[in-house]
């Protein structure tokens, strides 16, 4: 009875110190992350962080893909549950906008985001389909909390939550790629001028726009 109490003692301690160990690879990649870009972190560079050896962190995450994505979820978690805290119950809209704050203070996080996003269009890399589910569930986010706002009254019942969190989306991703190109850009305040207008447009009842009609030169007329 003894010996089998100290061997569970044992495993359980084993478990524990492999946890432990996993926690602090993950936390050195996101350090590495921190520093070079993504197409260019290596497992040596954690590895050489750590003062181990490529194959000891192989045995605890033998792919290096299933460990950015680790390091992702560890850091952009932290960040979304830092975000979720200070607000409390805010809009949506609020709640996007304190995410470009953010981004705005951890250019390397937005620099990876986009990043993967190119990842994920590629249907036959290994981390497309997880990170298409990641992409999914944070659109499913937005709309619900665009539905919330609109039951609330914070959003008006003539936007479709549907359609606004593909907006406000559109808004956040184009203008994080415009950052990530024109560092003379003010992301916040651009944020801001974007989201302005769209609530604008929010309020009014949407009428699918006519197609124009494209006229051309044909002989002596003109050809519609």
């Amino acid at each position: 009875m003894l010996d089998s109490t100290n061997a569970d003692t044992a495993a359980a301690a084993a478990a524990a110190q492999t946890l432990h160990l996993r926690v602090i690879i993950v936390t050195a990649t996101v350090d590495v992350l921190h520093e070079v870009h993504f197409h260019q972190a290596k497992p040596e560079m954690v590895a050489d962080r750590l003062g181990i050896s490529v194959e000891s962190l192989h045995q605890h995450f033998p792919s290096w893909d299933g460990l950015v994505l680790a390091a992702l979820d560890r850091w952009n978690g932290e960040r979304m549950d830092s975000v979720t805290h200070a607000l409390g119950d805010a809009s949506m809209v609020d709640f996007l906008r304190a995410i470009v704050a953010s981004n705005v203070e951890q250019p390397e996080l937005m620099r990876l985001l986009v990043a993967l996003i190119s990842v994920a269009g590629n249907v036959d890399h290994p981390m497309s389909a997880y990170l298409r589910s990641r992409y999914q569930l944070f659109y499913s986010q937005i709309r619900r909390g665009l539905e919330h706002d609109v039951a609330v009254g914070r959003a008006p019942h003539t936007m479709d939550p549907k359609r606004g969190a593909e907006q406000l989306i559109a808004l956040y991703e184009g203008l994080q790629i415009q950052a990530l190109m024109r560092p003379d850009i003010d992301l916040v305040p651009a944020f801001d001028r974007a989201v302005a207008r769209l609530e604008s447009g929010w309020t009014e009842r949407y009428e699918a726009r006519i197609p124009a009609r494209v006229m051309s030169w044909s002989d002596d007329s003109w050809a519609i």
